[in-house]
Formats: C-alpha cells, sequence, structure tokens
C-alpha cells in the first residue's frame, strides 16, 4: 500500500515523496500474502476501486519492466445455499452496473471450470473472468520502481519514531536517522498502523490477527492457470501455486496476536491444530487435498479491522495525517486501487470518488477503546464470509 501510495502520488505530478521502510520492502504482511486478487464485494465502490487494482496489475509490468506475477485466470465462487446463491445474484447486478463481467453458473458448469471440487451440494456458482491472482513481493517492487521512475524517494531500513506538529497540523517526521520537514504524513503501516498512530494521537483501529494457508506439493489434475477458488459456506479459499494448492481461511475462533510478535522477514510458528478445522472442511471440497503432500503452512500477522472494511483517509484528529491500512488479508487485491484513491484524495484535499465504506471517519469514539476494536474485529474475521443480507 506505501509503494502504490507513492507511484500514484508521483505519477500525479507530485514531487518530494519519500516512502520511509524500517526494514525492507515486503517484509511486513506482503511476504507471506495469499496473492488472490478478487474484485467482487458488497460495497459497489469497493469493488469498482478493486477493478483499478486488476487493471494496473496489466499493465504494471510493461511500464516497469518488472514482472508481477499476474495472472488473470479468473475467480470461481461457489453457493451451498440459496441465500448465498441470492447474494451472488445480487453481487452480480452491482457487478453489471460498473462494467465487471461476472458470469452465474450452475454446479456442472463449475465442475468444469474447477475439475477437482465435489459439487453435490452446490446450488450454484458467480464466476469472474477478469480476477485472478499475482506475486505480492513482485507487484510490490514493480509499484516501487514505477515510484522511483516518476520521481520518488525510497529509503530503507529507517525507522520513524515520531511526528512533528505545528499549530494542528503535521510539520514532519522524525527518523533514526535525522528530521524530515513535510506538510503530509501517510500511515501505510500495515499492522502497526495502529502503534503508529498512536506516536500522533491519531486513532487507527487495526488489530493483528493471525491467518494461516497451506501450500501442497504438486497435485495431478492442478492446471496453471486454473481459477482461483472461493468457498465461503466451507470458509476456505485456493489457488494454484508451482502445480499444487494454496488452500486457507477464516477460522469462527480467530487468534490476536502482538504486532511485534512477528518479526520482520519472519512468520509466525504454524499451528497445526488450529488449523484443522479448515481442512476438514476443505477436503469435503476437494478430495485430492487429503493425500497430498504438505510443502508448509504458513502463518502469518494480518491487520484487521471493526467492520472488515479497510481505511482510508484523512485523520480527524489530526490535518495532513493520512491513513491507507487495515486490509482484513485482501491487501494485495485493494492496495493498487487504493493507493490511487488515496493519492487522488491527498492532491485534490478530498475524495474523488464515493469512498464512504472505507473512509477512516466512520469510525466513532469507541473505536478509541482498545478491548472494543479488538473484540470487534475479531467478531469480523470469523464472519468474514457470513452471507451479506439485502438492505
Amino acid at each position: 500500500m506505501g509503494c502504490s501510495t507513492a507511484y500514484h502520488l508521483a505519477k500525479l505530478g507530485q514531487r518530494d515523496v519519500v516512502l520511509l521502510e524500517r526494514h525492507t520492502l515486503t517484509s511486513g504482511s506482503t511476504f507471506h500474502a495469499a496473492g488472490l486478487v478478487g474484485q467482487l464485494r458488497s460495497s459497489a465502490s469497493v469493488t469498482r476501486l478493486l477493478g483499478h487494482s486488476v487493471a494496473l496489475y496489466e499493465s504494471l509490468e510493461a511500464e516497469t519492466g518488472q514482472a508481477t506475477g499476474w495472472k488473470r485466470s479468473g475467480g470461481l465462487r461457489l453457493a451451498c445455499s440459496r441465500e448465498r446463491m441470492e447474494e451472488l445474484e445480487r453481487q452480480s447486478r452491482t457487478a453489471r452496473t460498473f462494467g465487471l463481467e461476472m458470469h452465474l453458473l450452475t454446479p456442472k458448469e463449475a465442475h468444469r471450470r474447477w475439475p477437482l471440487i465435489e459439487v453435490d451440494d452446490l446450488v450454484g456458482a458467480a464466476f469472474v473472468p477478469s480476477d485472478g491472482s499475482a506475486s505480492p513481493a513482485d507487484v510490490t517492487q514493480a509499484l516501487a520502481r514505477g515510484a522511483r521512475m516518476h520521481g520518488a524517494t525510497l529509503v530503507e531500513r529507517c525507522r520513524v519514531t515520531g511526528v512533528n506538529l505545528r499549530e494542528g497540523r503535521v510539520a514532519g517526521v522524525q527518523t533514526e536517522s535525522g528530521a524530515i520537514v513535510c506538510e503530509i504524513v501517510v500511515n501505510c503501516a500495515g499492522r502497526w498502523a495502529s502503534e503508529f498512530g498512536r506516536i500522533a494521537s491519531v486513532t487507527v483501529p487495526v488489530v493483528s490477527i493471525e491467518h494461516q494457508f497451506l501450500i501442497t506439493e504438486p497435485i495431478e489434475g492442478v492446471p496453471r492457470d486454473l481459477p482461483t477458488l472461493r468457498d465461503p459456506d466451507r470458509l476456505t479459499y485456493y489457488k494454484e501455486e508451482t502445480g499444487g494448492l494454496l488452500m486457507g481461511g477464516y477460522e469462527p475462533n480467530p487468534v490476536v496476536c502482538d504486532p511485534d510478535a512477528e518479526r520482520p522477514g519472519e512468520l509466525l510458528p504454524p499451528d497445526f491444530d488450529h488449523f484443522q478445522q479448515l481442512a476438514d472442511l476443505a477436503v469435503g471440497r476437494v478430495p485430492a487435498l487429503e493425500h497430498a503432500g504438505i510443502r508448509q503452512l504458513v502463518n502469518g500477522a494480518e491487520g484487521f479491522t471493526p467492520d472488515g472494511q479497510f481505511i482510508l483517509g484523512e485523520a480527524p484528529e489530526l490535518r495532513g495525517y493520512y491513513v491507507g491500512a487495515g486490509f482484513n488479508a485482501y491487501g494485495i487485491a485493494a492496495a493498487g486501487g487504493a493507493g490511487r484513491a488515496l493519492a487522488e484524495w491527498i492532491c485534490a484535499g478530498e475524495p474523488t470518488s464515493d469512498l464512504s465504506p472505507v473512509d477512516i471517519r466512520r469510525f466513532g469514539p469507541s473505536c478509541s477503546d482498545p478491548a472494543w476494536v479488538r473484540s470487534r474485529a475479531i467478531e469480523l474475521y470469523a464472519r468474514h464470509y457470513a452471507i451479506t443480507r439485502a438492505e
């Protein structure tokens, strides 16, 4: 998100854009992100924003010369109940309104696109041809190169230790290497966004929660162009990974962790016992997983918010202090469009599109209570795949 914001600011003609990374690029949540890029969301405006990410990732390699690992394989989402199918039907109408191609499928049609799945319990499915996946580290490096090409400066291993204020607005930052005078600070600190916000007395309600996914050895019958798959009624998602499968999901009993429990560039210890509940659900959908070799169980901390939406915009407590964080484990899908939206907001002084679902100003005084934020983030993680009711 930081590289995307810097890239878009520089491309919009802003000068003196400086990105400060306390460790090395991609050493936060990015290096262990699954990399699925889906656009379908309950909010029409967020769906459109994620479409901007796809358009960017499709053009970024040609612009920068840096590979992104972008693969437009399409995205399949399953429905195991009439209620879930009605949700997909509503979302398909939203998708058409914003020019997103989306097809409703029968169980047999879903099986043809994903031959490894059992479909006896399916009511239907939805398929978005323009969805896909990307290499998170490569996307970040491409955005970094693009930012530099347009005049931005990126400095690694430079920790920010303070934010200078003057007359109620940002006046600069203090770093371990000295001070930088600036009128705008953008907090893209990922799962550390809340801690970094407190340095300037800004409330950023982000909670670190463990998120795991399994990577298998190669499995016969898994093609390289296999669509990404989401099975919300079984709480799981899938993508092709070097001839095998990557499978993750959202447990109903999430584990909160200290944001510094996982050091930059390192993973948390895998928790096979906690992941077993998802593995059992996954085997019922993809029987080939039962006998697949396990290459790795990845356990990494991700930043989650009290309402399941990410956070953009200027903090109400401090002029010139912007936030782009709390991506609820879909930061790769959102970062391209979110970075563009935040850069446009900074340049124009106000949002240039309807960003109300993700605007930081949506949070009230309760978000200054860490216990409340934590309990709500846990609840929303556990309900990540809950059916969105029609209003």
